[in-house]
Formats: structure tokens, sequence, C-alpha cells
């Protein structure tokens, strides 16, 4: 019997993705339901529509709620340095049963910094040489803070064209985060995803961005993928309801 694949099987209704009932989804514009307006001057427009994020409906789906701890353009470094703070999204009253972050694109090649290697995931903020997977790290940190036990997602880019070494070298550090901090997963869209091509960005881009029918698809994809993860490793999501509660278990 050859065994399932990720995103082999789309989930349709409820998904194992609702035994969490508060997530936080932390990530930059597509993480935000962020649409592209251009003038009749060429002068682009960018709006964070929050209820089009994938992420809210994931939710809206599964009767779960959702924060979106997102915003255009961020980094994993803007994250940790001030957004997060500003925001009062370290607060315990915000705490969630899981965190599925998507950061990468800005950082890596709007900002230009470097993946970093498994090395890197221990250095504090006080070290010289900060790379991407650094700052990461200390964001996976604070929420293990705040919610030990909740259950972490790492959501890779998927092949949509950029540079090859570049988005390989992330694939791979969201790997060794998983193997350094408990309870974490890759959602990994490079490998099991869809080719983002000419015909994919015909049906679900606008001006660079997604339009709202790529929205959903991402939700589907991302929510299936978590269903998946569940479904095949249930021992490790059996306690999942009693997360954050303060029951000992």
């Amino acid at each position: 019997m050859t065994q399932e694949k990720p995103l082999e099987k789309l989930v349709e209704g409820y998904s194992n993705t609702a035994i969490f009932r508060r997530i936080a989804f932390i990530g930059d514009s597509l993480s935000s339901g962020e649409f592209v307006t251009v003038d009749e001057n060429g002068t682009r427009r960018y709006h964070d529509l929050y209820e089009y994020s994938w992420g809210q409906y994931i939710a809206r789906k599964n009767g779960l709620f959702a924060y979106n701890f997102s915003r255009g353009g961020m980094t994993a470094k803007w994250y940790l340095d001030s957004f997060a703070e500003e925001k009062g999204f370290w607060n315990k009253d915000k705490a969630c049963q899981a965190y599925v972050i998507a950061l990468g694109v800005n950082d890596l090649f709007n900002q230009g910094f470097k993946v970093g290697t498994a090395e890197d995931i221990t250095k504090t903020e006080f070290e010289k040489d900060r790379t991407y997977i650094s700052y990461y790290a200390e964001i996976v940190r604070r929420y293990k803070e705040i919610s030990p036990d909740a259950k972490f997602f790492f959501v890779t880019l998927p092949n949509d064209g950029r540079n090859k070494e570049i988005t390989e070298n992330m694939v791979r550090a969201m790997y060794d985060l998983a193997e350094h901090f408990e309870n974490s997963y890759v959602i990994d869209l490079y490998k099991y995803g869809e080719e983002y091509d000419d015909e994919f960005r015909k049906k679900y881009y606008l001006h660079g961005h997604m339009n709202p029918m790529g929205y959903i698809y991402t939700a589907k994809i991302i929510d299936s993928y978590i269903d998946y993860i569940i479904r095949t490793n249930p021992s490790d999501f059996e306690y999942a309801g009693l997360i954050g509660t303060g029951i000992r278990y």
C-alpha cells in the first residue's frame, strides 16, 4: 500500500485543524489577505484585508478563533524587534494552542538576509551576524514561553520560480527548526505543493499578490496539510484540547 503524501487529499468540511480552538497566523502580506491596486498613473497601493487572509478562511471553516499576527512587508527581524511588542502579540492573554508561521519572502528576497545554518538557531539578541533562522528561532522561543505546550507549524516557500538555492536553503532551515523545537512540524509547500507557474498565477494572482481565489486556495492547502500532520501523528495531538487550559495531563 502506497503511503499517503501531504496534500494528496484536500479536506472538505471540518478538518483536524479544528482541534485547536485558538490559532495565531504569523506572517507577511500573504498571511494578511493583502490586495494590490494600481491606479491610472501606475502607482501601486497595498491593502491588508485580514478577513480575506487564508488564516481567517481556515478559522471560519473550522469554527475556531484565529489571530492575524501579520502585516504586509513583515520580516522575522521586524516582528521580533518591534512589531509584536507594539501590537501586544506577546501578551499572555493572546496565547494560542497552535502557531502557524509563514515568514521568509521579505527577509530573504527583499532585505537580503542570509538564511543561516542550524548553529544559528541558538544565537541570542546580543550576538552579531544574526541570520534569518536566528530571528525566526527567537520568535518561536518567545511563544513557547507564553504557551509551552503549543504546536508550531513552519511554512516553507512554495516552488514559485524564485532563486532555487535560497529557497532550498530556506526549506532546509524549516526542517532544522522543527528538529530543534519540540512540538514543531513543517508544512513543505516547496516539495508537495503546486508549482506557481504562469497558469497558476493567471488563476490566483493579482498584481504580484493573491486574488480572493488565491487566498481560498492557500487556505485549503494549509488546512489540509495540518490535517495530514495530525492524522499521521495522532499520538502527538491526543491532548491538544488541553493546551492552555491549565489542566495537567
